[in-house]
C-alpha cells in the first residue's frame, strides 16, 4: 500500500469517541460494562436454547445464532477499543484494521440477515400456522443459515479487497473507535469512485433488499392480526412481533444515520456516536428485547443458573 510519498502505511490513528482525558475513564467503564452484558447475556441465551429440547424450534434456532453473532459483532470492536484507553494510545496496524473491517462487515451482514429471516419466521408462524412446522423446516433453516454466511463473506471480502487497492497520504486518522470502511474510503489519496459505488452497493443489496423482506413481512402479519376475532388474539400474534420490529427499526435508522449522511466530514464524530447504537447498543438489548419477556426462555435460564450453581457448589465440596 503506497501513498503519495512512497512510503508504506503501517497504521492507522484510531481517535475514539472523544479526545478529551478526563472522559476516557468513563468511556472505558461504560464500554466494559456493556460488554459484559453483550458477552454473558447473550451466552445465556444460547446455552439456554441449547440446553432445553423445548426450544429446538425455528424461532429459537434463529435467535441463538443471532445472540452468537451479536457476541462476535461486538468482539471486533469494543476489545480493540477498551485496549487503546487503557493503553493510551490510538494506533491500529494496517493490517489490523483490514481485518477488523472484514469481520465487522460480516458480522453486522449477519445481523440484518437474521433479523430478515426471523420476521420470514414470524410471517410464517401467523399467516400460516397450520404449515408451520412444513415450511420452516431444519433443512430450510439450515440453508437460510448458510446462504446468510456466504453472502456476508463474500460482500466483505469484496470490500476489503477493494480497499487494499488505495493509497493513502498523510492524514491516517479516523474519527471512529473502529476501522469503519467509509471512514477508511474517506482518508484515500486515490480515486475512490469504485471503491464508493461497490460500498453503496452492497448496503442497498445486503441492507435494501432485506428491509424490504421485512417490510413485506409485516404487511402481511399485520393483515392476518387484523382478521383475528378475538383482542386477546390480537394481543397475542402482535406481542410476539413488537419486540423484533423494534430492534429491526433501531439498528435499521441508526445505521442509515451513517451510511448515508450527507456531510461525512462534518459529522465524522457524531456518525461515531450513533454508530454506537447499532454496535454496542442494540447488541446488548436484544437478550431483554427478545428473550427475557418470553415464558419459556425465562424458565430455560433458570435451569441453567440452577445447572450452574449446583456445579460450583459440588466442585468447592
Amino acid at each position: 500500500m503506497l501513498p503519495g510519498n512512497d512510503t508504506r502505511i503501517s497504521e492507522f490513528l484510531l481517535l475514539g469517541l472523544s479526545e478529551e482525558p478526563k472522559l476516557q475513564p468513563l468511556i472505558f467503564g461504560l464500554f466494559l460494562s456493556m460488554y459484559l452484558i453483550i458477552v454473558f447475556g447473550n451466552l445465556l441465551i444460547f446455552l439456554a436454547v441449547s440446553s432445553d429440547s423445548h426450544l429446538h424450534t425455528p424461532m429459537y434456532f434463529f435467535l441463538s445464532n443471532l445472540s452468537l453473532v451479536d457476541i462476535c459483532f461486538t468482539s471486533t470492536t469494543i476489545p480493540k477499543m477498551l485496549l487503546n484507553i487503557q493503553t493510551q494510545s490510538k494506533v491500529i496496524t494496517y493490517e489490523a484494521c483490514i481485518i477488523q473491517m472484514y469481520f465487522f462487515l460480516v458480522f453486522a451482514g449477519l445481523d440484518v440477515f437474521l433479523l430478515t429471516v426471523m420476521a420470514y419466521d414470524r410471517y410464517v408462524a401467523i399467516c400460516h400456522p397450520l404449515h408451520y412446522m412444513v415450511i420452516m423446516n431444519p433443512r430450510l433453516c439450515g440453508l437460510l443459515l448458510l446462504v446468510s454466511w456466504i453472502m456476508c463473506n463474500l460482500n466483505s471480502l469484496l470490500q476489503c479487497l477493494m480497499a487494499l487497492q488505495m493509497s493513502f497520504c498523510t492524514d491516517l486518522e479516523i474519527s471512529h473507535f473502529f476501522c469503519e470502511l467509509k471512514q477508511v474510503v474517506q482518508l484515500a489519496c486515490s480515486d475512490t469512485f469504485l471503491n464508493n459505488i461497490m460500498m453503496y452497493f452492497g448496503v442497498g443489496l445486503l441492507g435494501g433488499c432485506p428491509l424490504a423482506g421485512i417490510l413485506y413481512s409485516y404487511s402481511k402479519i399485520m393483515s392476518s392480526i387484523c382478521g383475528i376475532s378475538s383482542a386477546q388474539g390480537k394481543y397475542k400474534a402482535f406481542s410476539t412481533c413488537a419486540s423484533h420490529l423494534s430492534v429491526v427499526s433501531l439498528f435499521y435508522c441508526t445505521s442509515a444515520g451513517v451510511y448515508f449522511s450527507s456531510t461525512p466530514t462534518h459529522s465524522s464524530r457524531s456518525s461515531a456516536t450513533a454508530s454506537v447504537m447499532y454496535t454496542v447498543v442494540t447488541p446488548m438489548l436484544n437478550p431483554f428485547i427478545y428473550s427475557l419477556r418470553n415464558k419459556d426462555i425465562k424458565g430455560a435460564l433458570k435451569r441453567v443458573l440452577r445447572m450452574v450453581a449446583i456445579k460450583s457448589q459440588s466442585s468447592r465440596g
